[in-house]
């Protein structure tokens, strides 16, 4: 009778920093800056060791298996975000689409409201984080940041409030959806040729 042993090995990955950042970790959150801009993030990996030292930041474990080796390299893809969000900001692009009763969109202490959706009384709202910035220009929306997750989350948070339940989604076309995200471009075309 064969048995499966589950390895264990030690494993490193090393991510460079970039010229001008300055980064610190303190066991719980990871920080980098660079020009004014600060971005933070929480990285609590129990069996994984992060070190930074001079211009290069360590990962590593001693025991290690497959599940440790996926953290580690999705902890240096947060990390490279949060480079790149140092010198770039991240802009998602959204479009408000009415067919049955004209939506109108508002700004108002940290929220976008959305009243008239759908003929309803109740205005919807969408929270909007810190540190991200909301543009309207009539139907179309621009959220950015210079930090990914926020960006993305906010642009999410617009998204889901104009979602419909209960309804048929082929006749209730309204909502506000997104039709550009930093990363893959246009995502939705049929959108463009409304």
């Amino acid at each position: 009778m064969l048995t499966c042993i589950n390895m264990k090995k030690p494993m490193s990955e090393e991510l460079q920093i970039p010229s001008g950042a300055n980064v610190t970790y303190n066991g719980e959150t990871f920080t980098v800056s660079k020009s004014g801009v600060e971005l933070k993030r929480k990285i609590d990996l129990p069996r994984i060791k992060i070190e930074v030292k001079g211009d290069k930041i360590l990962l590593s474990t001693d025991k290690g298996n497959k599940n440790e080796f996926k953290y580690i390299k999705s902890t240096i893809a947060h990390i490279n975000n949060l480079f790149k969000g140092l010198d770039q900001k991240f802009v998602y692009k959204l479009e408000a689409c009415n067919v049955h009763f004209p939506m109108t969109l508002k700004i108002d202490s940290g929220n976008l409201v959305i009243n008239n959706f759908l003929g309803e009384k109740v205005p919807r709202k969408a929270k909007i984080l810190s540190n991200v910035d909301v543009d309207l220009k009539g139907a179309k929306i621009t959220v950015s940041s210079n930090d990914f997750e926020a960006a993305g989350e906010t642009a999410t948070n617009i998204e889901k409030a104009t979602k419909i339940k209960n309804r048929d989604r082929r006749i209730f076309q309204d909502g506000i959806f997104i039709v550009e995200k930093p990363t893959r471009g246009v995502v939705a075309q049929w959108v463009k040729d409304l």
